[in-house]
């Protein structure tokens, strides 16, 4: 693996919810963020900031609005299910 590449990176990542009335909620709103090989992240704030949400955008349990989840470079959120 190339030293130079993040082990995960998070690019503008969006995830958006329609709720009551059609209105939208902004769970998370274009975070970004990278992890090298051997760095540890903690992602903190109050509750109801996004963490969990982004945690599960990550682990593709939700569908991402917008933005890229690249593991080792590979957009791993923009791949389809046969992959």
């Amino acid at each position: 693996m190339d030293p130079t590449v993040p082990l995960l990176e998070v690019q503008n990542l969006k995830q958006y919810f329609t709720v009551e009335k059609g209105q939208t909620f902004k769970a998370v709103d274009s975070i970004s963020f990278s992890i090298q090989p051997g760095e540890t992240l903690g992602l903190v704030g109050e509750s109801g900031s996004g963490k969990t949400t982004t945690g599960r955008s990550i682990l593709q349990l939700n569908t991402p609005t917008d933005g890229d989840i690249l593991y080792k470079g590979m957009a791993v959120n923009r791949l389809s299910r046969k992959n």
